[in-house]
């Protein structure tokens, strides 16, 4: 049976430290693979996001996203490592990535300290009367003071940061909520950053994500709208941790970060 050695990083996004941040997997494809192999590679990695990047003839890249489970519409943290090992690992010479997306085009640019993306805002909606408020509440264990949704996740906001950091929802019961993934939202009771969260998508494989681009497009309009600002930094406490810089846009939201290279390996398959 023949086989291709591929080039296989795992880099740590939103954090400029190894063990922190996010951990993505970026395979760098020879040709187009179909959904299944994707999907085994996904699986093997195990980790809550891998991205696939294949050279179009025009010069930009095709890019897919895929949990050890399914492939998702929209992921920051792999984006954020593919433009990482596309710059600091392959050498790319473009200033500007463009990168074909499931959500569109979206693209990667940097200076000395961050990569910044442009991505889609996905700002919420306040849930209708119809919603099972009691069934979220037995699944989180708290109290929403809001509860939003947007077209992937459900957005709740706690009173205290507090609240959120002692949070162990109960993923079974999450489970049964038809949604993506839930963010759940406190303001910053730390004055280096403007507003906390974690986000929990156990449906898609991924029971508690270390730090979620994607929740921040939905984050940064709704803090934007409360905290009368454009630029503000979101920090995810998850037990890894990470920090977002986030800027609201004609266009969407500018989402920013750093990333680290932790391991490069050669895929045999």
């Amino acid at each position: 049976m023949t086989t291709t050695e591929l080039v296989l990083h795992q880099v740590d996004a939103f954090t400029d430290r190894p063990f922190a941040g996010n951990p993505a997997a970026v395979c760098l494809l020879d040709r187009e693979r179909d959904d299944g192999w994707l999907r085994n590679v996904a699986a093997e990695m195990n980790l809550s996001e891998t991205a696939f990047a294949l050279r179009r003839d025009d010069g930009d890249w095709q890019l897919r996203w895929f949990t050890p489970k399914v492939e998702v519409d929209l992921c920051g943290h792999a984006t954020l490592a593919t433009a990482h090992v596309l710059w600091h690992e392959c050498g790319e010479e473009s200033e500007c990535l463009r990168f074909h997306t499931r959500s569109g085009v979206l693209t990667a640019t940097h200076d000395a300290d961050s990569i910044r993306l442009a991505f889609p805002a996905r700002p919420e909606q306040a849930i209708g009367d119809d919603f099972d408020l009691v069934a979220l509440r037995a699944a989180l264990g708290a109290e929403p003071a809001y509860v939003g949704r947007s077209r992937d996740d459900l957005l709740v906001v706690l009173e205290r940061a507090g609240e959120l950091r002692q949070l162990e929802p109960d993923l079974q019961r999450l489970l049964a909520i038809d949604v993506r993934g839930v963010i759940v939202t406190a303001a910053s009771d730390d004055p280096d950053h403007d507003f906390v969260s974690r986000f929990f998508a156990p449906r898609v494989g991924v029971p508690e994500d270390p730090v979620t681009g994607s929740a921040h497009c939905v984050l940064a309009p709704y803090w934007g709208a409360r905290l009368g600002k454009t630029a503000m930094r979101g920090h995810q406490i998850s037990a890894r941790g990470g920090v977002i810089g986030v800027r609201l846009t004609d266009e969407g939201v500018e989402l920013a970060g750093q990333a680290v290279t932790v391991l490069r390996g050669k895929l045999h398959a």
